[in-house]
């Protein structure tokens, strides 16, 4: 297919063709929607032939769309024209590193740099889940202005064979093709276990990034022989010639650092992509090696001055002289703290550690974990002992933070700010607290917390709050405040509608004024001249002057795959104010996993990806859910059909938040929330389960809205109402007359979660009057009845499709069962246990029952090995001051 000049592929008006190859052509062209240009590339029709193979590759591809990083090309749309499958990418100006290279090496410098850019964005990519798995020159763009860009993530997957007996050696030995779009493999670039056809993982791209650094530093490839076949066997068996042979000014650390990524087993190999730009970010000048100057000068016969050789003399007397004397006048001070990294393991009887934070004078973790009776509690960690201990009386804690003098803790509970001295005792309760998104206490005694309206104030013992801060129009809310070390300014966390909204905001007790300082969305910290908060994952130091209060240099990378322990970013990491960091490391990701009633895991659902809800429809063929950013923001909605090998695919294209979906009775239709239209609030919407039609607004308000249950007769919408200064309500929506209203009378407590009974007679929901979440049932038209079905803490109902069970999660991840009887009126049971899940949990539902209720779809949490311990770094700031 050739696309003329003036032509149209999709919404894109065709402008020059760039390019073309044997993976098909690519051209310039205009997108008119937002009035940019983009580069298409239209690969050949024969793909599309093969199903199987293009569900894989656009699923690789969508994925691929949701990353965001300097380093990588960014994918905005991919789509078929006349049945060839065409994918839209950003339009990049300058060369391929294969067209940079032109069989000589690049400087040391330089590799260096453009090896660092690399690293970042594998780095940003693995952290999704996301192989490249055919990483070489040709799929590495440099840009005019000198920035690296790499291609073709999700197009590797489309040149796999599709057959286990199809020869995939000859599929990934074919000649590169320079063209920046092209994903043919090139052997001299495989791992070994791609050569050996086994199953790759994220250590595939470390060998194959050692591969283009060793190309790019010497000018000839790592492995090369006189066919395919000798090119793989070398590969498997024999080591590269060493760098110093080749390039004779090559530092010893550098080249450590190439034969790391090149050896033969990943286990050997970096174990992440992050650890490698650690490595290169840590070599002091790789340029500067002893024999640079002096091998440089012997190859072109220079010869030293008998003059030179004497000022070099007195020089190096003159250096030994004040060396001495330096040494003289501070010989009483200590060599520089070495950096030490070390894990501290969560207690044996208590599981999921979290929110974990550390003592101002660095002595001391706590953090959360539930206990042997299932309860989450905060627990003590002094760092000179083996055991932590539980805090009693801090049932559902969370968010932790502490008195600068390192005696009590603050933190949150069922919409409280509560405070525990840190040895023990009685919790006190400080003021309610509609949000648990983060506190800050000053010496004054001043706290600091988040919220919807703003950041507020209170005394730390106790009273009404103020705000100290006011959202602003395009804000959410105000979160994560920090107080710098006068006690008077703080950092804070503006949330908004869209990602380019979310600023780190400057404040101070003495106005409620603020002033942006940069773009961000994470929690943040200040310690030892530097802002430490979360960029893709990506826990960075940033100087930070507070006497100007203005960012300086460029942030420093401290570790990767921070833990997301919550919602609205909060990140899971904390630092002293004497130099030691703590963090935990995990995955935001999650699995959609089939159980029975015994807990017994029966299959997964598609691929493990950053899932928010799990809503399954009447049927139990389809599941609504969300995928979040690479921020942790939930960004759309999204469709797996379940009988259709798992097919998923994107309901919602908005660039804004898109949220809990409830299905229609006929399972044709999807409500859900959408802060599309601004203002800081959540409207109402309609979509066809096909996505053929236009999104359809069904209710709006100034509040935030959130769709929660659809009856079966399809007359009704209930949603949880959050209006302004008022507590969660459950309002009804009639598709009949589109008027809403509230269900049950306005109440001092909230109420959400609301899911109507199958014969529409009941209504279950969660509501915090008992002090703490719970499940309750009132009848759908109120009668004054009212039932406690939990008693410990829960939330989540979900009723079977005949109604006549019940189900609900605990906080500690419990699913529970309760049996209901309707004669002569309704009859709970006794709740009983089912199992034990792993839930990763939203605001909406995070798992389904099959209609006969013999199975449940849940959003399974992926729990990395280092979830369950804490890294605690001793004098980090070591690490960005080398």
């Amino acid at each position: 297919m050739t696309l003329s000049h003036g032509s149209n592929i999709g919404r894109y008006e065709i402008r020059s063709q760039l390019g073309a190859g044997g993976m098909g052509e690519v051209y310039q062209a205009r997108d008119p929607k937002i009035n940019r240009d983009v580069a298409i590339k239209v690969l050949p029709a024969a793909f599309s032939s093969d199903a199987d193979r293009l569900r894989r590759f656009e699923q690789e591809v969508q994925a691929t769309g949701k990353l965001n990083h300097p380093n990588i090309l960014a994918v905005y749309d991919v789509e078929t024209h006349n049945g060839a499958p065409y994918v839209v990418y950003e339009l990049l100006e300058g060369e391929t590193l294969r067209e940079r290279l032109r069989g000589a090496a690049v400087s040391t410098r330089k590799a260096v740099d453009f090896a660092s850019q690399i690293a970042n964005g594998l780095s940003a990519a693995h952290g999704k889940g996301i192989v490249h798995r055919d990483l070489k020159p040709d799929n590495i763009f440099i840009t005019n202005d000198g920035h690296v860009k790499i291609l073709d993530f999700g197009l590797a997957k489309l040149v796999e064979s599709s057959s286990d007996t199809d020869n995939q050696t000859d599929v990934l030995t074919r000649k590169a093709n320079t063209d920046p779009g092209a994903v043919m493999g090139t052997a001299g670039y495989m791992s070994p276990e791609q050569v050996r056809g086994r199953p790759v993982d994220h250590r595939t791209d470390i060998f194959s990034f050692g591969a283009v650094f060793y190309e790019m530093l010497s000018g000839k490839r790592a492995f090369r022989g006189d066919s395919a076949i000798e090119t793989l066997n070398a590969i498997l068996k024999e080591d590269p010639v060493d760098l110093s042979t080749t390039n004779p000014n090559i530092a010893p650390a550098l080249e450590r650092v190439v034969s790391h990524c090149l050896e033969k087993s990943p286990d050997r190999r970096f174990q992440s992509a992050t650890d490698i730009a650690f490595a290169l970010e840590s070599l002091s000048d790789v340029t500067s090696h002893p024999s640079l100057v002096t091998r440089s000068e012997l190859r072109t016969g220079a010869r030293w001055s008998r003059e030179r050789i004497i000022w070099m003399v007195v020089c190096a007397i003159l250096l030994l002289a004040l060396s001495a004397l330096a040494f003289s006048h501070f010989s009483r001070s200590t060599a520089a703290a070495p950096l030490v990294r070390l894990t501290l393991a969560g207690p044996e009887n208590a599981t999921y550690p979290a929110h974990v934070s550390i003592s101002p004078d660095g002595s001391r973790v706590v953090f959360v974990a539930t206990n042997p009776a299932g309860k989450r509690v905060l627990w003590m960690r002094p760092l000179d002992s083996v055991d932590a201990k539980p805090l009693e009386g801090t049932d559902d804690a969370v968010a932790p933070f502490w008195s600068p003098d390192g005696r009590f803790i603050g933190y949150f509970s069922n919409r409280k700010l509560l405070k525990i001295d840190a040895s023990g005792g009685q919790p006190q309760t400080i003021c309610d607290a509609a949000e648990d998104r983060g506190g800050t206490w000053n010496r004054d005694g001043i706290i600091l917390f988040g919220g919807l309206e703003g950041v507020y104030r209170v005394s730390a013992q106790g009273g009404t709050p103020t705000l100290a801060t006011k959202a602003g129009e395009k804000e959410e809310a105000h979160r994560w405040p920090y107080f710098l070390p006068d006690g008077r300014h703080f950092l804070f966390l503006a949330d908004a509608e869209t990602k380019e909204d979310h600023h780190v905001r400057i404040g101070s007790l003495d106005s409620q004024e603020t002033e942006i300082l940069f773009n961000a969305i994470s929690r943040l910290e200040f310690a030892a001249g530097y802002l430490l908060y979360v960029n893709q994952g990506t826990l960075v130091a940033h100087p930070f002057d507070t006497g100007t209060r203005k960012l300086s240099g460029e942030p420093k990378v401290l570790a990767a795959n921070i833990l997301d322990v919550g919602q609205n970013h909060e990140f899971d990491f904390s630092v002293s104010e004497t130099g030691t960091l703590t963090y935990q490391v995990g995955s935001p990701n999650s699995q959609l996993t089939w159980f029975d009633r015994t807990g017994k895991k029966l299959s997964t659902v598609g691929e493990v990806r950053p899932y928010v809800g799990a809503v399954l429809s009447r049927d139990g063929k389809t599941v609504a859910t969300s995928l979040a950013d690479a921020d942790g923001r939930v960004a759309d909605i999204w469709l797996v059909d379940l009988t259709r090998d798992n097919l998923i695919t994107r309901l919602t294209f908005e660039p804004s938040v898109e949220a809990d979906p409830a299905w229609s009775p006929d399972g044709k239709q999807l409500v859900f929330g959408s802060n599309r239209s601004g203002g800081g609030k959540i409207d109402l919407y309609l979509k066809a389960a096909g996505g053929a039609s236009n999104d359809q607004l069904v209710f709006s308000s100034d509040s935030t809205k959130f769709p929660t249950s659809w009856s079966r007769d399809g007359k009704f919408i209930l949603f949880e109402n959050w209006a302004p200064k008022s507590k969660g309500a459950i309002w009804t929506l009639s598709l009949v007359d589109n008027k809403a209203s509230p269900l049950f009378q306005t109440t001092a407590y909230d109420q959400f979660q609301a899911q109507i009974s199958p014969n529409g007679r009941y209504v279950a929901y969660t509501s915090n009057e008992s002090g703490k979440s719970d499940v309750f049932v009132q009848p759908f038209a109120a009668t004054g009845e009212k039932w406690r079905i939990s008693s410990e803490g829960a939330g989540l109902p979900l009723w079977r499709d005949d109604g006549k069970e019940l189900y609900y999660l605990t906080f500690e991840g419990k699913l529970m069962a309760v049996d209901i009887g309707e004669s002569p009126k309704f009859q709970p049971s006794v709740p009983r246990q089912l199992f034990q899940a792993n839930v990763k949990a939203a605001n909406g539902l995070c798992y389904g029952a099959a209609p006969d209720g013999q199975r449940f779809l849940i959003n399974t949490s992926i729990q990395n090995t280092g979830s369950t311990t804490m890294t605690i770094v001793l004098n980090w700031t070591a690490a960005v001051k080398q």
